[in-house]
């Protein structure tokens, strides 16, 4: 019998704030995926996807298996920071990945979001509405949401939007343990939807989503 799966998006900031950043969210990316696929309890089970954001999101990798976790683009000017539309956008991207794997006949865990950034919204009064949509406890498909801080980020914000946990880089965490980490309470404790039918062996193979034209160069 196949395994359940656990959708994760990790919502990178890449303005240009990030540059001294950049080399530890590779680091802590190429970790994950390691740890994901050196535990047998882990392999076949989550799925990533990742978006950078700054001005405005854009998808690096569409969600997929932990086979080929996609690199970040190089931090770059940007009108801003802006965490309102990243978390429209991943409302979206929640509801048609869930659809599409529910489509397979795959039991689907509540998505985990990893928020990870260094700065201040630039968006601060409209960020807050689109964020009460996304984590909208009436939503069955609403996120638990881990944010993780690096450098001189804000502490408050942060503490805001992690509806599950918080980490800071300051505090000696390393990107890829928070990770992993919070992937391994989340299986380890909770239980997926008891009325959906688990999934036949490799049928994971044969999702319909593939690393699209344009993923890792510009805005989706």
């Amino acid at each position: 019998m196949g395994s359940d799966v656990l959708p994760c998006y990790l919502a990178c900031d890449v303005s240009l704030s990030m540059a001294d950043h950049i080399d530890e969210l590779h680091t802590g990316l190429r970790e994950f995926r390691g740890a994901v696929h050196a535990d047998a309890s882990l392999a076949g089970r989550v799925y990533c996807s990742v978006v950078g954001f700054g001005e405005k999101p854009q998808v690096v990798q569409s969600l997929l298996p932990m086979d080929d976790l996609g690199e970040l683009p190089e931090p770059g000017p940007c009108a801003g920071t802006n965490f309102g539309p990243l978390f429209t956008f991943l409302r979206s991207a929640i509801d048609r990945d869930v659809l599409a794997l529910e489509r397979h006949r795959l039991v689907v865990h509540r998505p985990l979001v990893f928020f990870l950034s260094d700065g201040q919204p630039t968006d601060p009064v409209t960020w807050p509405s689109a964020f009460a949509s996304l984590t909208d406890p009436a939503w069955p498909r609403c996120p638990r949401v881990v944010t993780f801080g690096l450098g001189d980020a804000d502490e408050e914000a942060l503490g805001r939007i992690g509806t599950f946990r918080t980490y800071l880089g300051r505090d000696g965490v390393r990107v890829g343990t928070a990770l992993i980490a919070s992937v391994m309470h989340v299986l380890s404790t909770s239980r997926p939807p008891a009325d959906r039918t688990l999934s036949a062996p490799g049928i994971a193979k044969g999702l319909p989503w593939k690393r699209t034209e344009g993923e890792a160069g510009g805005a989706r």
